[in-house]
């Protein structure tokens, strides 16, 4: 049976033109996230790929980190237990959403402006013509929250779909909109870092998805990823973080906007040196 995703309903304080856009997932092809974090790829596109792999639809994952650096509590969560415990908490999750394929790229958390990009992008390009997806999901040029590793892994899948040639990338976004009605929840947890998200006009979203059916799975897979997950539950309460998840959307990928975002070498790390605690990483 093919599992479709139908628009929101119309999130409080959203203004009138950002009608949803109904989508059949079927027609994004062959999928692969490529993601910073465990977890990144459940919150910003759980819900499109448990859709996607219960049509049939082949479903991949590739996560440049294991998130060992992703507490505020090291003493408890040291850096190789906590690698150990959220690369466990990835494959739980992926079960949940049906995506059985995984790749690990090994790189350090927190360290990926580091990272040569040249050598990254071949490793990327060189899993596309593996596994040729039609359609790539990855961090748009804010990252989501503005994390560092967000914003470079976004700028390499981009980059690397650019020069596969044949692949479509769509970029994980927020509208306008969304951030306003969500906005007192925000106040009331740091999820991101200021500034951030940058929100785009809905008129510029190629998909915009309200999970109904795939929802309990997105949930369900979030919750799996406890040791990043439990704390923004217990901050924002049950009933306001699900709906906070509810929404997928995505605008078409640009590399110049990705690279622009970037800047220069010299700039992020400069941004990667005032960011001092990890948000949503």
């Amino acid at each position: 049976m093919t599992a479709t995703i139908s628009p929101c309903a119309p999130l409080p304080a959203r203004p009138a033109d950002e009608s949803g856009v109904a989508l059949d997932v079927a027609t994004l092809g062959r999928l692969v996230g490529i993601w910073a974090h465990p977890d990144d790829e459940t919150y910003l596109s759980g819900g499109l790929m448990a859709a996607a792999a219960a049509n049939g639809q082949p479903t991949w994952c590739i996560t440049a980190t294991a998130g060992e650096h992703g507490t505020d509590d090291p003493n408890r969560w040291p850096p190789r237990r906590l690698s150990r415990r959220r690369r466990r908490e990835l494959r739980h999750g992926s079960d949940v959403l049906g995506v059985r394929q995984h790749h690990w790229l090994g790189y350090p958390d927190g360290g990926l402006v580091d990272v040569d990009q040249e050598s990254a992008v071949d490793r990327l390009l060189g899993l596309i013509e593996r596994l040729e997806p039609d359609t790539i999901v990855t961090f748009g040029p804010d990252g989501f929250t503005g994390h560092i590793d967000h914003r470079v892994v976004g700028h390499w899948a981009t980059l690397a779909g650019t020069l596969h040639g044949s692949v479509r990338v769509l970029h994980a976004a927020k509208t306008i909109g969304w951030i306003e009605a969500f906005a007192p929840l925000h106040d009331r947890f740091p999820i991101f870092y200021p500034g951030y998200p940058q929100g785009v006009h809905a008129d510029r979203l190629a998909v915009d998805l309200c999970l109904d059916d795939a929802l309990d799975r997105k949930v369900r897979a979030l919750r799996a990823h406890a040791t990043q997950t439990a704390p923004i539950v217990a901050a924002l309460g049950w009933t306001p973080w699900r709906e906070w998840v509810r929404r997928e959307s995505f605008v078409d990928g640009s590399p110049t906007e990705a690279a622009s975002s970037l800047d220069a070498r010299s700039q992020v790390q400069r941004d990667a040196l005032s960011m001092a605690t990890t948000i949503v990483g």
